[in-house]
């Protein structure tokens, strides 16, 4: 059950990544300030992004030994992203929204492999 729910979540992560990185695209084209939804979806991903977590240590209590990369890939990079974006958005004279975007883009590369090492062969 934790093993398909954690597969689930993967995926629509993943997606949630794309997602957030097409609209702060959308938004950096039209010359406009993120909104509701895209700070809404942020948050979303943020929080799933730890529930993942919790159901992959459930998972790997159960007996799933993924690849070390997998790790890395999934969770230790997408939050120091995370912590860096939030970090030097408030510093740095960009649109509020433009580090998350690209941490979006580096986290959809990343949650993406971390499905292809946790999915295995």
């Amino acid at each position: 059950m934790a093993r398909e729910l954690h597969r689930i979540m993967g995926f629509s992560i993943v997606a949630g990544w794309a997602l957030l990185f097409l609209i702060g695209v959308t938004l950096a084209i039209r010359k406009r300030d993120a909104g509701r939804v895209y700070w809404t979806l942020l948050t979303v991903l943020q929080v799933a992004l730890a529930l993942q977590l919790v159901v992959g240590l459930v998972v790997l209590i159960s007996g799933g030994r993924p690849p070390v990369l997998h790790y890395v890939y999934g969770a230790v990079v997408p939050w120091l992203l995370l912590i860096e974006a939030h970090v030097f958005a408030r510093r740095l004279d960009l649109p509020n929204h433009a580090l998350f975007t690209i941490a979006a883009l580096i986290n959809l590369l990343l949650t993406a492999r971390a499905l292809q090492t946790g999915l295995g062969p």
